[in-house]
């Protein structure tokens, strides 16, 4: 076969793509031909909440002693967040969960949150809110190493939510306290109602579950999901 100038070229453009090809890879590049497609900005990320506690100061001296503080255990990604080394025990009137997380940073009000079953297990019918709204919650005791609170309300199972930034919500046409839809890919996914939009400037942007309903659509901390507007 004649070998004619066209067929060196060729051959010489291939030699060249591949051995850049390569580099790229190995310097964790996408090669030349290849460009990162953008992501999804109605796609988002998960985190799964397990039950836990949020306290105030007066509830933290009278717990863990007086002065005490939150000794960093992890570091959430809602900014300035983390779950601490502490743990408390919290108990209703049919019975007790131990070893229960306290995250920080401390608050203006103690507020503890778990799940429907938990609830069954502490006798206590705690309503579906989202934080920070304690009003006619039921009451519950918390016990630590230093001493236990008797709280009158603060319990509560938490509304799946949305944390976004004041100009994601703009970019997806999105309100604070509107509700949207989620949809779920994988073998249990489906789509995932009422799901509440929280917009403030210290975010990230983040759907929050609770253990229950992360386990109905075999969801994980990490996993994507899709937002569907109604």
């Amino acid at each position: 076969m004649e070998v004619t100038q066209e067929i060196i070229e060729r051959i010489v453009r291939d030699v060249l793509a591949q051995g850049f090809g390569r580099k790229s890879c190995q310097a964790g590049l996408p090669p030349p031909s290849v460009s990162p497609s953008p992501r999804d900005p109605f796609q988002t990320s998960v985190g799964v909440s397990n039950r836990h506690v949020h306290l105030s100061r007066a509830d933290m001296d009278s717990l863990f002693g007086p002065g005490s503080e939150l000794h960093r255990k992890k570091a959430m990604k809602q900014p300035g967040q983390f779950a601490a080394e502490e743990t408390v025990t919290i108990r209703g009137p049919k019975g007790e969960l131990r070893k229960v997380r306290v995250l920080g940073p401390l608050r203006r009000d103690t507020q503890v949150e778990v799940s429907v079953a938990d609830g069954y297990t502490l006798g206590i019918a705690p309503p579906l809110r989202m934080s920070g709204q304690l009003d006619g919650s039921p009451g519950i005791e918390i016990v630590g190493p230093h001493g236990s609170v008797q709280r009158g309300y603060g319990t509560i199972v938490a509304l799946r939510h949305i944390h976004m930034l004041p100009e994601t919500a703009a970019q997806l046409g999105l309100r604070n306290g509107e509700a949207v839809d989620v949809e779920i890919g994988g073998a249990r996914g489906g789509v995932m109602g009422g799901v509440v939009v929280r917009v403030a400037d210290a975010s990230a942007y983040e759907m929050h579950v609770d253990v229950e309903e992360a386990n109905a659509f075999g969801l994980k901390n990490d996993d994507l999901v899709r937002i569907r507007k109604r």
